[in-house]
């Protein structure tokens, strides 16, 4: 078995023949409007900004900021909602079990969060009991994803989770009417999947994750 195959295994997903088909896109392009970006900072001063954040309440209930990780210059941009317990414990996005699993994800397409992948969420400080963001606090925190994203220029966008891609795509739209369709965001193609700790309590959409990425994978070679 090819660690490929090993990797796709431990996601759930063999027998890979039964994995063929990825999703179609079924629509052209649909614009979203972002808010305007943090103007002409550059990542050392964004992290600050975001580190000091006070804009929202939730400053008030935060272990510490969770800005983002991996390649600066990356063609691929993952963005998740928002942290959890324990990426507001440890400062980085998508640990424990979830982040394992993205992991695994990624590397079944070749890629690494440290190598060709930047990874963030649309908020910067947990939710206090990992509730859904309010509206405000997306406005505020949002110019923050902007700049991150007018910073790395990555050539396609991946929404990760139904709140993450109701965000950005402005739309109350389920995750499965959304999925293999090509949006745009901020000028950037965008594509949306489900939410690694989603999978992890719906396992057999790991399969239609495993569809998402390839069709991910077939657009990114298309740009």
């Amino acid at each position: 078995m090819s660690r490929r195959d090993a990797i796709l295994a431990e996601m759930g997903l063999a027998p890979i023949w039964r994995l063929r088909h990825a999703v179609k896109s079924e629509s052209p392009p649909a614009a979203a409007s972002p808010p305007a970006a943090a103007p002409g900072v550059d990542w050392v001063e964004l992290k600050q900004l975001v580190s000091g954040c006070t804009q929202c309440a939730l400053h008030k209930t935060r272990t510490q900021t969770v800005f983002g990780v991996g390649d600066p210059e990356a063609d691929w941009m993952l963005i998740g909602e928002a942290p959890g317990a324990e990426e507001d414990r440890l400062g980085d996005p998508f640990v424990g079990q979830a982040g394992r699993l993205l992991d695994n994800m990624l590397a079944a397409i070749g890629l690494h969060r440290t190598k060709n992948v930047y990874i963030a969420n649309v908020l910067k400080c947990r939710p206090p009991g990992n509730r859904n963001p309010e509206p405000e606090e997306v406005a505020k925190c949002s110019p923050h994803l902007l700049r991150q994203i007018e910073l790395v220029q990555p050539k396609l966008i991946v929404a990760m989770g139904r709140f993450a891609a109701q965000t950005l795509l402005n739309t109350d739209a389920s995750i499965a009417s959304l999925r293999g369709r090509l949006f745009r965001y901020a000028g950037r193609p965008l594509i949306v999947t489900y939410h690694p700790a989603y999978l992890l309590r719906n396992l057999p959409d790991k399969a239609k994750a495993w569809a998402d990425l390839v069709f991910a994978r077939k657009t990114m070679a298309s740009l």
